[in-house]
């Protein structure tokens, strides 16, 4: 019996299903979708959508060798990384 689904792109995941393929909680996803840490997604309409690729890709490159291997990409944790502010940088602290 051919695949009905044969020719259609690949499926997309909401960010339940998506957390539960990358081992984490829906909070952790919707936290790096808001600090830009987290993996392309799309949103359709009001809805937030993972490609299974970009899940895998992003996954990957916090592969590592060893706990001293310290080459190639790294993925940021689910929090604020943000550069000093021109304007504060060489002001005393008050």
């Amino acid at each position: 019996m051919p695949d009905p689904l044969a020719g259609f792109p690949p499926r997309y995941l909401r960010t339940q299903e998506a957390a539960r393929f990358v081992g984490l909680s829906p909070r952790t996803m919707e936290k790096h979708r808001t600090y830009g840490t987290g993996p392309h997604y799309s949103k359709l309409g009001g809805r937030v959508v993972y490609r299974i690729d970009d899940l895998q890709a992003w996954v990957a490159q916090g592969a590592k060798a060893s706990t001293s291997d310290d080459t190639g990409a790294i993925v940021l944790p689910a929090k604020p990384h943000h550069a000093p502010l021109a304007r504060y940088v060489g002001q005393a602290r008050r």
